[in-house]
């Protein structure tokens, strides 16, 4: 397991919920419940693989356009996720970061956040990035505002602006970009998540839909990153010199 050559930052576009429901019959929020348990398998596989940091799409800017019973029943879901999770993260050392539009969620579920992100602030073995009311075009927008406002009020100078600086605006300012970028249920795109810091991800897409995307899944996702030859804009010659 060790031997793998191990991402830093694992993103994982958690899709294929609502298929799996109807494939067994049963409402699309019992796909979303179903979900939420292959979310604690993934976060001790990446413990166990020694991953640092993971980011999960859990709801997109878009994702309000459902049904309005499902959105409230997600977001239920998520309440009670947290209150269920807290203790876990803590006692396993890992840090909660939230990542998005966070002021547009419920009230309760903006308290829960805040709660489980400061009772976790202190660790590092691993950092789990939750993207809610994410997408990669609002967070543009977001960052492009805060520079506008830092650059008016004689806090930052546009000169000096590169994209190092560009990325200390956005919602992943503490975690590095993602080396590996995981998408479930068979879909062949990246729905708007982590466009900027995805640039030069390694992409890897599974037919496997998330309920049942496990730690073999994971390691399997793994395996294929680990033989990629990443080069960043450089030739393989250049990398073997």
């Amino acid at each position: 397991m060790t031997a793998l050559k191990i991402p830093q930052h694992v993103a994982i576009i958690m899709d294929g919920n609502g298929r799996w429901a109807e494939q067994h019959g049963l409402p699309r929020i019992e796909g979303h419940r179903k979900g939420t348990q292959a979310v604690e398998h993934i976060l001790k596989a990446a413990e166990d693989f020694g991953v640092k940091n993971i980011t999960l799409f859990a709801f997109s800017v878009e994702n309000w356009n459902r049904p309005k019973l499902e959105v409230a029943a997600l977001m239920q879901l998520l309440d009670s996720f947290l209150k269920e999770q807290e203790e876990q993260l803590v006692k396993r050392g890992m840090r909660l970061r939230v990542l998005g539009r966070t002021s547009e969620l419920p009230t309760s579920t903006q308290k829960l956040l805040r709660k489980t992100e400061q009772a976790t602030q202190a660790f590092d073995k691993l950092t789990v990035g939750l993207a809610l009311n994410y997408g990669s075009r609002t967070e543009v927008v977001d960052a492009v505002k805060a520079i506008t406002r830092d650059t008016q009020e004689g806090r930052l100078d546009l000169n000096e602006l590169d994209y190092d600086v560009f990325r200390q605006y956005l919602y992943t300012k503490e975690m590095p970009d993602p080396d590996l970028i995981i998408r479930t249920s068979g879909e062949c795109r990246l729905s708007n998540f982590l466009l900027l810091q995805s640039a030069y991800s390694e992409i890897y897409l599974s037919d496997v839909l998330w309920p049942d995307f496990d730690q073999a899944e994971f390691g399997a996702a793994l395996k294929a990153y680990a033989s990629r030859e990443r080069r960043f804009g450089k030739t393989a010659q250049q990398l073997t010199s």
